[in-house]
């Protein structure tokens, strides 16, 4: 487990985009207003609120755009809140306590397509296991 970082519901998706890319994470944990964790907000589901809608559909249209104009697309998400980039449906919330085992969170990771899982007890967040420390300690066992 590690510390890791938050953001909230009404944090710019620009900012939560620049913290993923600085700390090179694999999501963010989204908490609500007491702090506790809300959802995880995998990095793809970042992308897909940037990402052109008909690009997505159709990739053969993205590959039309030429480099420069590529380079831009992440523009349009200035203005947009964490609350937008929230996939529709909501899934089961990797959370787990302190006494999860590391096959638990595995499991727990593998069920709700998560690369992170947020540690909460006693009513707070207490950090992360991320898929990266997870797979780090399973191969060195």
């Amino acid at each position: 487990m590690t510390d890791f970082p938050i953001v909230g519901l009404d944090t710019p998706v620009l900012e939560a985009a620049r913290l993923l890319a600085d700390q090179d994470l694999p999501g963010l944990i989204v908490v609500d207003a007491d702090g506790l964790p809300f959802t995880i907000l995998p990095g793809t589901q970042v992308l897909r609120l940037a990402v052109p809608g008909y690009c997505q559909d159709d990739p053969a249209l993205a590959r039309v755009v030429d480099e420069a104009h590529a380079d831009l697309f992440l523009r349009a998400i200035d203005g947009r809140t964490v609350r937008e980039a929230m996939p529709k449906r909501q899934r089961e919330l990797p959370v787990t306590d302190l006494d999860a085992t590391v096959l638990e969170l595995a499991a727990l990771m593998a069920r709700t397509h998560s690369p992170l899982v947020a540690i909460v007890a006693g009513g707070r967040l207490h950090g992360a296991v991320t898929l990266q420390a997870l797979l780090d300690r399973v191969v060195q066992a």
